[in-house]
């Protein structure tokens, strides 16, 4: 038998961008747990649906798979409109290992959410930024969905008990209204801007603040900007950008090293880029097998009974799950050309 996992990826859209690298690694993920012996004495197998499709559109997929009883998970890397439109339908089902970055607050059965929150994430690489570079007022350009707005709305409060403000935001509909976004940016007394803003909307968004100059006048901070994201804007483009994840390419580590190096020797030097996007595909799939094994099933009831305080090691060492929610090392990096420096353990 078969033990498969719907992996949701972006393939289209403004994250389509992450969407080679995942699904690269993904094989690795599912070759290396297949030869240690599978979940629960069987093999996993992954089925690749298209989540850079229109909601409705995933939905109805993965719907099919559940009702057809083809697959025993969903998995991957994708926006929270999209898990939004998917939980309903899995919570309580099948184990949903999320593992993109979020908004937090996932409270749902069977959702198991191994991405970055704004409270571990972007809180404390604020604070580095304000101690060590005196970046004390901020302003928010996203992507007009959930993701951008509640981050936003949950740090609004926070950092501002921490002599952080922020002085203005600006949501926008894909790359149409950058411009207005820039506008509104060059008039405003920010030192650094909060981007909110997925793939290919970042790389564009990244090039037009360049060409106005306004890198020479305040930095970037991103929680998504990523390896391609940095090629897919030129190097011209990324001075003065920060990025906080729980992966980079250039992290140095035992374990980060090592996984770099399984990576290649599969999929070759030319395969996509490794990228925090991708790595948590493959720390998703590590999770859900741990947390399976653990439980003795895969149902639902079980796995929350047993989830709190799993530990496992895959990507980048040893993590833990505190509920539902996995807690994990955060990095801070400063883009250097087409690559990132990490500066910082946060």
């Amino acid at each position: 038998m078969a033990f498969t996992v719907a992996m949701v990826l972006p393939f289209q859209g403004p994250g389509g961008i992450y969407g080679p690298s995942a699904e690269a690694i993904t094989e690795l993920a599912v070759s290396e747990i297949n030869a240690d012996g599978g979940v629960l004495g069987d093999q996993i197998n992954t089925i690749m649906v298209d989540g850079g499709a229109p909601r409705s559109q995933v939905h109805a997929e993965v719907s099919r798979l559940l009702t057809e009883d083809k697959i025993q998970a969903v998995s991957g890397w994708h926006i929270s409109s999209v898990r939004n439109a998917l939980a309903p339908l899995v919570a309580g089902r099948i184990p949903y290992l999320y593992p993109s970055l979020y908004e937090g607050g996932e409270q749902r059965s069977g959702v198991y959410c191994t991405g970055e929150v704004p409270s571990n994430q972007l809180e404390p690489a604020m604070r580095w930024l304000r101690n060590q570079q005196n970046v004390r007022k901020w302003f928010v350009v996203g992507d007009n969905y959930v993701w951008p707005r509640q981050t936003y709305a949950a740090l609004k409060d926070r950092v501002t008990e921490q002599g952080i403000e922020f002085v203005g935001s600006s949501f926008i509909e894909g790359s149409q209204h950058i411009d207005t976004a820039l506008d509104s940016i060059s008039k405003s007394s920010c030192e650094g801007v909060l981007m909110l803003l997925v793939g290919h909307n970042a790389a564009v968004f990244n090039r037009a603040f360049s060409a106005r100059g306004l890198h020479e006048k305040m930095i970037r901070l991103s929680p998504l900007m990523e390896e391609n994201t940095l090629l897919a804007s030129g190097s011209e483009a990324t001075v003065g950008i920060f990025s906080t994840a729980a992966y980079f390419r250039s992290l140095v580590t035992m374990d980060a090293m090592d996984l770099m190096s399984r990576y290649h020797r599969r999929q070759g030097v030319t395969a996509p880029m490794l990228n925090s996007p991708a790595e948590s595909c493959y720390e998703a799939l590590y999770g859900l097998r741990h947390l399976v094994d653990r439980a003795g099933s895969s149902n639902v009831k079980d796995i929350d009974a047993k989830i709190d305080g799993t530990a496992f090691s895959a990507g980048r060492g040893t993590v833990v799950f505190e509920g539902n929610q996995l807690r994990q090392p955060l990095y801070l990096a400063e883009a250097d050309g087409l690559d990132f420096d990490v500066v910082a353990t946060l």
